[in-house]
């Protein structure tokens, strides 16, 4: 019975990861993992409002980066949450 619940566990992780995002299989790239499109959104307004010269663009890298390391964190703090269940 534990053995279905770690199970369960790494299953619901994975899908709230795959969530994140989606893949493109673009040909001569290969498959390419996209963002959500909110997301997509946020970037795409930082390369606007960059092209526009409204803000300078080391600070719209600055800001993308940013946005990326949180995203990322968020994922890296799911996987150790789906690991502590399964070591429950």
């Amino acid at each position: 019975m534990a053995e279905k619940s770690i199970t369960g566990h790494r299953n619901a992780v994975d899908r709230v990861l795959a969530a994140q995002g989606f893949a493109l299989d673009l040909p001569g790239l290969g498959r390419v993992h996209l963002p959500r499109p909110e997301q997509l959104a946020y970037y795409g307004a930082l390369g606007a409002l960059a092209a526009a010269e409204i803000i300078e663009w080391p600070v719209a890298v600055v800001l993308a980066t940013g946005h990326w390391l949180v995203q990322n964190q968020h994922n890296r703090v799911a996987h150790q949450i789906g690991e502590a269940l399964e070591d429950a």
